[in-house]
């Protein structure tokens, strides 16, 4: 890679000891070798002032097209839109064409990032082909490298098959992931159940489809006593269930989407499908209770839930369309717009995902390997087809002006800026 020297920037890592300090950073052959004042180089010099150093972003939920679905994103298009999001790791959840059930697949997906400066970690399903009967070989999976387990967009229905998943997890030490709804609540409708949804004429989600799942699995998970993820949790009641559960000392953490914490189904007034996402935008009361459940630490991470969808599926009608809209290019500029400090970003995006998963945190110190972002808070930049990086472009951000700008990442001595 390039040598680099990043004059002025905040370094962001609370277990480094620069933490806090504005510092030049001297990047050489993809590590840290130097952090100072006034440091002088011949390598190539970046403008760090008003911008921040931190480890790099980690998405915990990201959807690409492999296996099987490469007309929505493959790994290069995945990887550059990643890279521009400043995210230098992925988890990948199996929505896949095979789904991710058998060790064939984790060893495929492994294979196909090798040399990539993005770090992808595949996760494996729960379930045989994510059927919710019978439990997948979620021991081999972990051993072929695995990073945790989860049945994707499908929540598990089947209390029984959640218990046995959780006991033979804990058994090995893996971490189980759950999308929380109920589907005989959810009753096959599209956005949420309120006064959007009786306007619109549409048949909504009652918020009790996510709770009734996150009860479930929260006296599972004490049951089995077993730790437990839940992924993009969207309501103000999942908030208070899941800070009640961690009071008691359940091993249990969550997630929720760059996008929920911004919008809600007020935005569904013009059938845009783009907006269509699961679970369902909710309201003003749920964003405000997100927004305070990440600020008294209830809510661990923030995550993409970056779902690429061909055009031939999104513009269509409303109630036919896929799911799911682009979110890596847009996490930091959300999460931006919902208040977070740069200080919160980091613990959110950066730190909590990798521990929430037990992977090693990057650190930015003297001859440390540089997994790196530079990110700042203030530039302004629009969202175009031009500079969206992935291979569809089912967002409803693009043509918009966003603020919070990636500038530089850095990982496996590779470089994107």
């Amino acid at each position: 890679m390039m040598n680099i020297l990043i004059q002025g920037c905040t370094i962001l890592d609370p277990a480094s000891p620069f933490n806090g300090k504005i510092s030049d950073v001297l990047l050489v052959d993809g590590s840290i070798q130097k952090i100072g004042t006034n440091l002088s180089s011949n390598a190539q010099i970046i403008n760090g002032k008003g911008k921040y150093l931190s480890p790099g972003f980690f998405d915990l939920n990201a959807n690409l097209g492999e296996l099987g679905l490469e007309t929505k994103e493959d790994f290069e298009t995945g990887s550059k839109a990643a890279m521009a999001g400043g995210f230098t790791g992925l988890a990948l959840m199996p929505n896949t064409l095979p789904p991710v059930d058998a060790k064939a697949q984790v060893q495929y997906l492994l294979n196909r990032a090798k040399g990539n400066l993005v770090d992808m970690y595949p996760i494996g399903t729960i379930s045989q082909k994510r059927e919710g009967q019978h439990m997948a070989e979620m021991y081999d999976m972990q051993q072929a490298g695995a990073i945790a387990f989860s049945d994707g967009d499908t929540p598990v229905q089947d209390a029984g098959l959640m218990e046995r998943a959780l006991l033979y997890a804990k058994g090995f030490g893996a971490l189980v992931l759950a999308l929380a709804e109920d589907k005989a609540i959810a009753a096959g409708a599209k956005i949420n159940e309120g006064i959007t949804s009786t306007l619109l004429g549409m048949k909504g989600i009652p918020n009790l489809a996510e709770e009734l799942m996150v009860n479930r699995n929260i006296y599972l998970a004490q049951y089995t006593d077993s730790k437990i993820h839940f992924s993009t949790i969207s309501t103000a009641h999942t908030v208070q269930l899941i800070k009640q559960a961690k009071q008691k000392g359940l091993q249990i953490t969550c997630d929720v989407a760059a996008h929920h914490l911004v919008l809600t189904d007020d935005v569904l007034h013009d059938f845009d499908s783009n907006y269509k996402v699961k679970p369902p935008l909710r309201t003003q009361n749920d964003v405000d209770a997100l927004l305070a459940g990440l600020n008294d630490n209830t809510i661990d991470a923030i995550v993409s839930q970056h779902t690429p969808q061909e055009t031939e599926l999104k513009q269509v009608e409303f109630e036919t369309a896929a799911y799911g809209m682009l979110g890596l290019q847009t996490a930091l500029p959300l999460a931006i717009k919902a208040g977070l400090s740069a200080v919160q970003i980091v613990e959110k995006m950066a730190i909590n995902p990798r521990k929430i998963l037990g992977l090693p945190l990057p650190s930015i110190g003297e001859s440390q390997k540089a997994n790196v972002v530079l990110f700042d808070m203030d530039t302004e930049w629009e969202y175009t087809a031009e500079n969206n990086f992935s291979k569809s472009s089912n967002s409803p951000f693009l043509g918009t002006v966003l603020k919070g700008k990636v500038w530089l990442c850095v990982n496996n001595g590779l470089v994107w800026e």
